[in-house]
């Protein structure tokens, strides 16, 4: 579904991401991790066209996608969420989703007040399916955090994707929460055959929830594997996840 070639970023004299390539595939998970300035927010950003690459190539469905911007429509299948959630606190969870819907359907200015009965029974069948079909008429502002993060991801999953970006799609959620949602979020990426690419700090969601990950550093793809491979890399407890007091590294089963 995805295939990442050689793709590298140069800020002036500054090499940030080089020669980077990976491939996705529909029902898996792909989780970039590494230390502060590793790159993985350059990398994250070209897959998603908020950066245009120096080198390489980006293939999403077999469309060159490198350099294109994110709304352009080559792009429409791809669907994003960020570190801070964003949404609009003064709509309700419903209008937050109609607003997707409607401008995914490109009729941007069918908006309020005619918005109302817009896609209604889609956005509340996409609530359902993400189980906040009780909170549709909540303002978004009123929402525990947990909630309006689930509420980021009904939005995007509203684009109807091939394939989920999803920068740090826990931080600030409470332990609880963040395996809640991303139980969530793989459910729906299996039943629906999407493809999830996404970055995470917490190590234990990296390592419950993705089904390959690669580790870079100072902009170069250093490892790439499962789980497994990733815990047992020696170079990768050097450089970047550390060992727990018994020589483990994190990323037991949560349940």
């Amino acid at each position: 579904m995805l295939e990442v070639v050689g793709i590298g970023k140069t800020f002036g004299a500054l090499d940030v991401l080089a020669d980077v390539s990976f491939g996705l595939g529909e029902r898996e998970a792909l989780a970039l991790i590494g230390p502060n300035g590793a790159g993985k927010s350059t990398c994250f950003n070209i897959v998603g066209g908020q950066l245009r690459p120096s080198t390489g190539t980006v293939t999403f469905q077999g469309r060159e996608i490198a350099g294109v911007p994110a709304h352009h429509a080559s792009r429409r299948e791809i669907g994003r969420t960020f570190q801070t959630a964003a949404t609009f606190g003064s709509m309700s969870v419903r209008e937050n989703v109609q607003m997707a819907l409607v401008a995914q359907e490109g009729r941007h200015r069918a908006l309020l007040p005619r918005m109302e009965g817009l896609y209604r029974d889609e956005a509340m069948a996409i609530l359902t399916r993400v189980g906040l079909e009780e909170n549709a008429d909540s303002l978004c502002g009123t929402l525990a955090y947990g909630d309006v993060k689930r509420v980021e991801f009904a939005i995007a999953f509203a684009r109807r994707p091939r394939l989920l970006l999803m920068d740090e799609p826990t931080a600030g959620m409470a332990v609880k929460e963040r395996f809640a949602l991303m139980d969530l979020v793989l459910r729906i990426v299996r039943e629906e055959r999407l493809a999830i690419l996404f970055t995470e700090h917490d190590m234990d969601v990296v390592f419950n929830y993705a089904d390959r990950i690669m580790v870079l550093n100072r902009g170069r793809a250093v490892f790439s594997g499962t789980p497994a491979e990733v815990r047992g890399n020696d170079e990768v407890k050097r450089i970047y996840l550390g060992e727990n007091d018994d020589g483990h590294l994190p990323g037991g089963a949560h349940g």
